[in-house]
């Protein structure tokens, strides 16, 4: 059986780094998961470097190449895949439809991130967008 894919929206990462008190951490202090696994494209992961290398997004005593380690290591538990098909302009960010089209292309079931409104249309393709701690419920309700 293939694990559940999802992707985790770069807004996910941004809170992890802010707080460790909140779900976005505990979301990537459980991977790797043997109940998901995140998907993940190069145009992801490109935005997730420029916005976590951020001199404002880098926690205390952290340096750019930890924060560039660290998302080398979300990149190895990935499922790495291939969009070969655009369905621009579909949300109002272009930045999201890159999120919705690793999505649909990976057969994700969510989008894990902070701005859900931002993703709303995103069930018209069978994708659901969640926040962080609604992502956990979902993992302890369906064991």
């Amino acid at each position: 059986m293939t694990a559940l894919r999802v992707i985790l929206d770069t807004s996910v990462l941004v809170a992890a780094t802010r707080s460790r008190a909140g779900a976005s951490f505990h979301l990537l202090s459980i991977l790797p998961s043997r109940d998901f696994e995140i998907a993940l494209t190069v145009a992801l992961y490109t935005e997730w470097q420029a916005v976590l290398t951020r001199s404002e997004h880098l926690p205390p005593g952290a340096t750019v190449e930890s924060a560039l380690a660290f998302l080398r290591y979300l990149a190895s538990l990935a499922h790495l895949q291939d969009v070969h098909f655009l369905w621009r302009p579909f949300l109002r960010d272009p930045d999201d439809d890159m999120v919705l089209e690793c999505a649909v292309a990976s057969g994700s079931q969510f989008i894990v991130t902070h701005n859900v409104k931002d993703f709303r249309r995103s069930q018209e393709l069978k994708v659901q967008a969640i926040t962080p701690a609604e992502f956990l419920t979902f993992l302890r309700s369906h064991p």
